[in-house]
């Protein structure tokens, strides 16, 4: 373990940030794709797009592709646990559930991460941690507070999404094996073309796209803002921020999520904010500052200096 696992610092918090518009948009355009193609070809479409759009930094940067099945097996591994199967499950989800309490589910990210992370001996399970974790996703459902949209007959709903956070705990462990060391860019790429082939086959065998209607043009907006916002620019922040302040760190963005969106329907939209929505903020800022541990160290640290010496 190194320090950067407990700690973050203001350049990884911005990215966090910024990271958190980018995923919380997939929500939205998930919710338009939707309303006109079946899942598992959203996900092919996501995956497909952003791969593309991908591929030219390759040469731009001179990065080299790996060499054999040995080299491609972890993006194969990451890409089935961080793009398959986690965008299928929660894609699928949406179809039974609101995209505000697929968002919820999705933050419980942090929570399966940490407990992913200690199982596997990678980073220590402190009690600090785990707190500042849950009291976020307390901070999280009291953003959504009576808009939850909860209701019988969508526990399949629930079960898919919260496998699908599940699914990133696992591919944070694996990046965090096998790809640290490996450019963002590169890891961003070779993850998605492995997802391509993976999705092709899925789609292809269950939906069969080709046989779908050709949907309209707010779909089709919708898709490239998804595979190029959503995903590849996304992915190349989130590879970056594991780097540099590890697996347990970069999904506290779920928790982020649903206050930037708030934030964004403020700024953007003028959409009014709520006393409920402020104390939701306020919770969850404070369980991150609770998780990042330097204001406890520095109180601590102010505790206990000598009175004699102020």
């Amino acid at each position: 373990m190194t320090e950067n696992d407990n700690r973050i610092d203001a350049r990884d918090w911005s990215l966090l940030a910024f990271l958190s518009v980018l995923w919380g948009g997939s929500f939205f355009f998930n919710g338009v794709v939707l309303r006109e193609l079946p899942p598992f070809t959203t996900v092919f479409l996501r995956v497909a797009i952003a791969a593309i759009i991908l591929l030219p930094g390759l040469w731009i940067y001179r990065l080299a592709f790996p060499k054999g099945w040995s080299g491609w097996k972890p993006f194969f591994a990451v890409a089935l646990f961080n793009n398959v199967l986690p965008f299928s499950l929660i894609v699928t989800g949406q179809t039974y559930i609101p995209s505000g309490l697929a968002s919820i589910l999705n933050a419980t990210t942090p929570l399966f991460t940490v407990a992913v992370m200690a199982a596997a001996g990678e980073e220590k399970l402190s009690a600090r941690r785990v707190a500042g974790v849950i009291a976020g996703l307390i901070g999280v459902i009291i953003l959504h507070g009576e808009n939850l949209g909860f209701a019988s007959g969508q526990g399949l709903g629930i079960g898919l999404c919260l496998a699908g956070a599940f699914s990133y705990g696992i591919s944070a462990l694996i990046a965090r094996r096998h790809l640290v060391d490996t450019p963002p860019l590169a890891t961003a790429t070779f993850q998605m073309l492995a997802s391509v082939l993976m999705m092709t086959i899925v789609a292809g065998a269950i939906e069969r796209p080709w046989q779908l209607p050709m949907p309209g043009a707010s779909t089709w907006l919708a898709v490239l803002g998804l595979a190029a916002l959503s995903t590849a620019l996304a992915y190349i922040v989130f590879f970056q921020i594991l780097r540099r302040s590890g697996a347990t760190n970069v999904m506290l963005v779920t928790l982020l999520i649903p206050v930037t969106a708030i934030l964004l329907g403020y700024f953007a939209l003028g959409e009014s904010i709520s006393l409920r929505e402020i104390l939701g903020a306020l919770v969850i800022g404070s369980a991150l500052l609770l998780i990042d541990g330097r204001v406890l160290s520095f109180t601590r640290a102010l505790i206990s200096t000598p009175k004699a010496s102020r």
